[in-house]
């Protein structure tokens, strides 16, 4: 994350950085890119997941709009406007980080070759120039640079607006549709400024190196917006690369996706002009003509040709050589670069490493310092309040013991203080027990000696009764 801020602060130091982004789910269309397409309104039926939509951007201003097939790796339509022809400048071409990488830092296209490691999964989801080296295909550009000048221009070499194609259909393309959007539409279209353009391209089964999709058709479609409007379809099949036909862009729509709808309303379908448009078939024509003129030719033409033909032939292994050279010295100057970027990026991060490693040490070390002083009033208190606690606990022990100490002789003298009291006061109590006691035993005497002599006189009539006269016992 660190190394891609340092990298996005060093790209913003140079003015007209391509800043081509990634349109967000939540924005309408292709946001400030929907100026390229007729009522502002995107082609409809693209809704896969795969889809990408690009605002191709230049120097923060919007150039074109790019639908990005990440399946594929190429861009299934670029939607343009004409702006003026111009010669093609030199190649500088950009990826898109946004689509390898959602969460990265970089938020515009940069160079392949500037970005380092500061990208993750570079190339999961788009094609990268080695894709095409030593594949005997270029990068041919949906939106021609020719076409297009300046900032316009410079934002078309994008791998987003490239797909696979051979050199020859590459060139052919890039005539074929600067001749159309020149000769053909422009001059029959009232207002160059309605006139909306989307260069497209069908992907097919075959594959450069596993990766990205070969077209099997490219396609151009023209709607011109304003009065005495029209709109038109080209198709340029990729096994011929001399072929060009034209079509209504309906008839062009059912070649796409089902439910594919190019323009909104069909571009004014109900107020176009038949007339216009058979002038702009008209035209195509003549273009499709031409070429064909131009591939039979007179016998001079074919002996120049054979001319050249050789020419290129002995001069193609030089090219080449030139080009391995060019390749080799340029692939040298990245290495260096990006040893230097290395380099740069080690010694950026030790340093910093560093700096946070002593910043993180001296707040641990302030820290400890600020708990040390803030405790140390905390423990003077909690000392002074056990030295005071000990202090009373001190003094109750003290008037404890002495307490003690002078509560045995006190309680010594009461008792015998009251020992007297006590004494004299059980006297009489005594006495009368005594008395009571003496009494009670004398009767108990007598009772029982009364007893004992009634006991005795029962006993002794008892026996003599039997001996005492009858007559006489009732005297």
């Amino acid at each position: 994350m660190k190394t891609s801020v340092a990298f996005l602060l060093c790209i913003s130091l140079f003015p007209g950085f391509s800043q081509g982004r990634v349109v967000r789910k939540d924005e309408a269309g292709f946001a400030e890119c929907n100026v390229f397409f007729s009522g502002q309104v995107p082609p409809e039926g693209f809704t896969q997941p795969f889809h990408v939509k690009i605002c191709q951007q230049y120097n923060k201003e919007p150039r074109f709009a790019t639908l990005y097939s990440t399946k594929d790796k190429i861009p299934l339509y670029s939607a343009f406007k004409f702006t003026k022809s111009a010669q093609s400048r030199k190649e500088n071409w950009l990826v898109e980080p946004q689509i390898d990488d959602p969460e990265n830092d970089l938020h515009e296209m940069v160079r392949e070759a500037d970005i380092g490691g500061t990208v993750a999964n570079l190339g999961a989801n788009q094609a990268l120039t080695s894709d095409y080296v030593g594949s005997g295909y270029e990068r041919g550009l949906l939106n021609p640079s020719l076409l297009n000048e300046k900032d316009f221009q410079m934002a078309t070499y994008t791998l987003t607006n490239a797909v696979p194609l051979s050199p020859a259909l590459s060139k052919s393309w890039h005539r074929d549709i600067g001749k159309v959007v020149e000769q053909a539409l422009i001059p029959h279209c009232s207002e160059m400024d309605h006139l909306y353009l989307l260069a497209g391209a069908i992907p097919s089964s075959i594959q450069v190196k596993g990766k990205v999709s070969v077209p099997e058709s490219l396609w151009l479609a023209a709607c011109c917006d304003a009065s005495e409007g029209w709109s038109l379809g080209l198709v340029k099949k990729t096994s011929d690369e001399n072929s060009l036909a034209d079509l209504t862009v309906r008839e062009l729509e059912k070649q796409l996706l089902p439910g594919v709808r190019l323009f909104k309303g069909n571009c004014g379908k109900g107020k176009q002009s038949q007339e216009k448009r058979e002038a702009v078939l008209q035209a195509v024509s003549q273009i499709r003509s031409g070429e064909q003129v131009g591939t039979n030719n007179n016998q001079e033409t074919k002996e120049n040709g054979l001319v050249r033909t050789v020419a290129g032939i002995i001069a193609t292994p030089f090219i080449k050589l030139l080009e391995l050279l060019i390749y080799i010295f340029v692939e040298l100057v990245k290495f260096v670069f990006y040893f230097l970027w290395l380099v740069v990026k080690q010694v950026v991060g030790t340093v910093l490493g560093g700096v946070c490693s002593l910043w993180n040490e001296m707040v641990s070390y302030l820290k400890a310092i600020s708990i040390v002083l803030i405790s140390i009033p905390y423990d003077v208190g909690r000392v002074i309040v056990n030295i005071f606690l000990g202090f009373l606990q001190i003094v109750q022990d003290v008037m404890s013991l002495t307490y003690g100490i002078l509560s045995i002789p006190v309680e010594f003298v009461l008792h015998l203080a009251a020992f007297p009291y006590h004494s004299i006061c059980a006297i009489p109590s005594v006495l009368q027990d005594m008395t009571t006691g003496i009494v009670g035993t004398f009767l108990l005497v007598i009772d029982a000696m009364a007893t004992v002599l009634h006991g005795f006189g029962y006993l002794a009539w008892y026996i003599l009764k039997p001996f005492v006269p009858k007559g006489s016992s009732g005297d």
